[in-house]
């Protein structure tokens, strides 16, 4: 009799216990739902809008004009267009913007031309110190539907 009841008394069961691993789930689940926004918040997407309307600006931007053929022309706080090189584009829009970092920048390129003049000043400007630049557009005459798309 005393062996019966040993065997009863050890018996091994054969049962997972599951409430930790529960708990351990429902810890993962909130972690990810907490992580997942910020890992998306910081993707900065800005769309372009067929029928935009054009910026307020407090202050004359800087405009730099991209030709045909690559020649670039500057446009300093509403002052005469003055052809320049890469180089002075550089230095003169660098000062600018060092001493008024609220002011605008914008590119301007002509359609015809390669891409590849308009990237460069990209390029030269991010080296000048500019933190942000827009580029410029005409609006389409009579070409848009009642969504905006051609």
């Amino acid at each position: 009799m005393a062996t019966l009841r040993r065997q009863k008394r050890y018996k091994l069961k054969s049962e997972i216990n599951v409430v930790p691993y529960i708990d351990v789930m429902l810890v993962l689940l909130i972690i990810f739902m907490v992580t997942t926004p910020m890992m998306n918040s910081s993707v900065d997407v800005q769309l372009p809008q067929a029928n935009a309307k054009s910026l307020q600006q407090k202050k004359d931007p800087v405009l730099v004009s991209v030709l045909q053929d690559g020649q670039l022309y500057l446009t300093l706080s509403g002052e005469k267009k003055e052809l320049v090189d890469e180089d002075a584009l550089k230095l003169k829009v660098g000062a600018f913007v060092r001493e008024n970092p609220e002011v605008s920048v914008l590119v301007g390129g002509d359609e015809r031309g390669a891409y590849g003049g308009v990237f460069k000043v990209l390029a030269d400007l991010q080296q000048a110190g500019v933190a942000k630049v827009g580029l410029m557009g005409q609006p389409e005459q009579g070409k848009s539907t009642s969504n905006g798309r051609k």
